[in-house]
């Protein structure tokens, strides 16, 4: 039988150092030390060496079949099943499917290495240079990440996003939806479910996409001066952001999202799920709660960072703000439309004020003078849409207003705070100027043709 070139080496090494323990030039200890092995397995190399000479001195398991093998049957099937069911699957979501769909108990590394070994799978690729983890937060709470993620979530040519909110400290999933694009209205949404659910955290993480931040120039520091929605939303929290300026940044999410887009697709084509609010609903009944079971890990204290939200106004925290100059006619100009604003009772009228105009996540619009709400209108439908610009074509060109809710009629007294707007809020030089129509109007507040 022919040996390896290690092979005779080692058996080179053990001759050498049995010679040497026979001529007392080493204790029989001293040589099971060098050799790296039992005084007892030394004593019976030594008698195979007496009996059979150098021939005995070689590993006479070389050349045979390890009596742990796999059957070649059951490597045929989990080929087989990996070609035909869970091509799309990870390593390591097939393992997990061998084990509790196929009851097929081998271990991962096995799996991988015979995947990889029929061509099945890519070997991983070499590693890049060394960079330090971050350590978690110690308490949920304190710093929550939120991020999109495109991808081919349901199969075919269509492409989503998936966004997800998740605790720094224990990898907790709080929000995963997708939508069609990652916007300040879907993050807002996903920000005010959470803090509705969980309550107000401390820090939140994101990259510097043009919703969380403004960035003067591509590559460069973020303007913390000039917030966006989402920064002017947070800011009323007293909650922190904080920009990523890397991937590598962010490496927790971004190996978060690696999970969710080795598994997610596949766990969707498995249950039948094509439509984008079927994904949704399946999210939050079921898929949510078990990712969380396997990747969720426990924070290092169990006390919370949360705060609850009680007395916060989150429905105008989260919505989309901008200042408004009233016209004469106690009306605002917004999106090609104008608005009514009733009279108040605190205030013979608001003409000249500047307003917050909120809207809302359900496409509602409100009105508020300082801390007092002065008018409330529901989101407009087509038909309204059509009727209204039916409507703005028999007034002289004018946009039809619009008509505030019954309920919209504010009933607190007392002064109005100062403008509460933002460096990001004011509106254009053309909304803070009256028309020539309304220079005309008479003092009565009815426009004239």
């Amino acid at each position: 039988m022919g040996y390896s070139r290690t092979a005779m080496e080692r058996a080179m090494k053990v001759q050498e150092v049995i010679l040497r323990a026979i001529s007392k030039q080493m204790s029989w200890w001293q040589a099971a030390e060098v050799l790296r092995m039992s005084p007892r397995q030394l004593r019976r190399l030594y008698w195979r060496f007496r009996h059979y000479g150098y021939d005995g001195l070689y590993d006479r398991r070389t050349g045979q079949p390890s009596p742990k093998r796999v059957r070649l049957e059951v490597v045929e099937k989990v080929l087989w099943l990996y070609r035909e069911t869970y091509s799309d699957c990870s390593v390591r979501h097939f393992h997990e499917k061998l084990r509790e769909k196929h009851g097929i108990e081998l271990s991962y590394t096995w799996v991988k290495l015979a995947l990889q070994g029929a061509g099945l799978v890519a070997k991983d690729r070499k590693r890049g240079v060394h960079r330090r983890r971050r350590e978690r937060r110690p308490m949920v709470g304190m710093m929550l990440h939120i991020d999109g993620s495109t991808h081919r979530w349901l199969g075919g040519e269509q492409w989503h996003d998936l966004i997800v909110v998740m605790d720094d400290a224990s990898s907790e999933v709080y929000y995963a939806q997708l939508v069609e694009q990652e916007s300040t209205h879907t993050v807002m949404v996903a920000l005010r479910e959470v803090v509705e659910r969980r309550g107000i955290f401390c820090a939140l993480y994101s990259d510097r996409g043009s919703h969380f931040w403004l960035t003067p120039k591509a590559g460069e520091m973020v303007d913390r001066q000039r917030l966006t929605q989402v920064g002017r939303a947070l800011r009323e929290l007293n909650i922190e952001m904080i920009p990523a300026y890397s991937p590598q940044a962010r490496g927790r999410s971004e190996r978060n999202f690696g999970t969710w887009q080795r598994r997610l697709p596949q766990e969707l084509r498995l249950h039948g799920i094509t439509t984008q609010e079927e994904a949704n609903q399946f999210l939050r009944e079921s898929y949510i709660s078990e990712f969380n079971r396997k990747f969720a890990v426990a924070p290092a204290q169990p006390e919370s960072a949360f705060v609850t939200a009680r007395g916060k106004n989150l429905e105008r925290i989260f919505s989309l703000q901008q200042e408004r100059l009233v016209n004469r006619d106690n009306t605002i100009s917004w999106a090609n439309r104008v608005l009514q604003i009733e009279r108040t009772r605190w205030r013979g009228t608001l003409a000249a004020c500047r307003v917050i105009v909120c809207e809302h996540l359900d496409g509602s619009l409100s009105a508020y003078y300082g801390p007092h709400r002065v008018g409330r209108w529901a989101a407009a439908t087509p038909v309204q849409e059509n009727e209204e610009t039916s409507a703005a074509k028999q007034s002289c060109g004018k946009a039809a207003p619009w008509k505030p809710l019954r309920n919209a009629v504010p009933s607190a007294l007392g002064n109005p705070a100062k403008s509460a707007g933002f460096p990001l809020s004011h509106s254009s030089d053309g909304d803070l100027h009256l028309t020539d129509g309304e220079e005309k109007s008479k003092p009565s507040g009815h426009i004239t043709c």
